[in-house]
């Protein structure tokens, strides 16, 4: 069996060196020292001013959501994960769904001023298997309308676009570190921001709202374990490993299926992608449902990412979003990870071609 992905695991002596250390001190959780540790060294890493660790990346929304005070209708992507909407829905605030653009599948800017009532008051994007949104216009909108900015980056962990971390756009990037994804604590994610009060605000936020015995506000529990910290401690140091073996593998699946009826979002030229996934874009959906159907009859996993369009999921108020709606049909995701070799992509792509060719 070839899995869609495959999540990541460091050498155990190494872990087993963090867990040590967390059961001499007896300090598990509640902003230990390797969360600490591990927020000052993701922000260097990333090169991003204010790190907030919180225990997944749906809470990360929901708390940038929480933090910004926003009200009312928020402008959104129907072509991401589902978290993206229901934490919207989640903090009493209703989904506006804006098209996408048809080479990268991130919202499309153009028609997000068309969406624009009296009671909306941010826009919430996605930043699509790490391909950038059109930072430039949602930024010039937002000032001209006074809207906040959320980007959902969670698959967007090390890319830079214009010389700078894609998630250091906008006023909060949201982060999974997910067990799936590119760097992970197993469950986990983070809040990023360059705002200092803001940062002040989500630090309080995600735990109670209190320090010690001084409580300043509403809050929840956002925070991450060192058990999680650790693991994200020992798996930094890999991810310029693990960016090098997807590209990799992204070079040679476009080698394989180069011949086909297959098309791929487009990589812009000033940014520095992570290859995090591989989204395939067939013609039809017929042809991406027979595909995904002799791939699993041969041991291979696939994953139709994203599915539905979120436009139409039966408790939200429908619209017509056709080019979001079209790439849910045709979009199928290949096996992407770490220990995939050159022998299983070539095996997985002549499978493609086969059914392509039966089609």
């Amino acid at each position: 069996m070839i899995n869609v992905t495959k999540t990541f695991l460091p050498p155990i002596d190494e872990y087993v060196k963090y867990l040590e250390k967390i059961w001499e001190s007896g300090w598990i959780t509640n902003q230990g020292p390797f969360a600490e540790e591990l927020e000052i060294r993701l922000s260097a890493f990333l090169n991003v001013k204010h790190l907030l660790l919180v225990s997944n990346g749906t809470i990360a929304l929901q708390l940038a959501i929480k933090a910004l005070g926003l009200t009312g209708e928020i402008i959104t992507t129907p072509y991401s994960y589902v978290a993206t909407t229901t934490s919207i829905i989640w903090e009493n605030c209703t989904p506006v769904f804006c098209d996408v653009e048809d080479k990268t599948f991130c919202i499309n800017p153009d028609y997000i001023e068309n969406s624009i009532t009296q009671q909306t008051t941010a826009i919430l994007a996605t930043h699509v298997y790490g391909f950038p949104c059109d930072t430039k216009k949602i930024e010039a909108l937002a000032a001209r309308h006074n809207l906040k900015v959320i980007y959902d980056g969670a698959h967007a962990f090390g890319v830079n676009y214009r010389n700078k971390s894609l998630l250091d756009y906008g006023d909060i990037s949201a982060v999974s570190f997910h067990a799936t994804k590119l760097f992970h604590t197993i469950e986990g994610g983070a809040v990023i921001t360059s705002d200092k009060q803001l940062a002040e605000k989500i630090f309080l936020y995600r735990a109670f709202g209190h320090l010690d015995d001084d409580y300043f506000t509403f809050g929840i529990n956002g925070r991450t374990s060192e058990m999680h910290a650790a693991m994200g401690l020992c798996n930094l140091p890999f991810v310029s490993e693990f960016i090098k073996k997807r590209k990799e593998i992204n070079q040679l699946y476009r080698l394989f299926l180069k011949d086909t009826c297959l098309s791929y979002p487009e990589i812009p030229s000033d940014l520095e992608y992570n290859y995090a996934y591989f989204p395939v874009f067939f013609p039809s959906e017929k042809e991406m449902l027979n595909t995904k159907k002799i791939l699993s009859d041969n041991g291979i996993s696939t994953r139709r990412y994203f599915y539905p369009s979120l436009n139409r999921l039966p408790y939200v108020k429908n619209s017509d979003c056709p080019v979001s709606e079209k790439a849910a049909s045709c979009v199928l995701c290949l096996p992407v990870f770490h220990e995939l070799n050159d022998d299983e992509i070539k095996f997985i792509s002549d499978l493609i071609i086969r059914s392509l060719n039966i089609n």
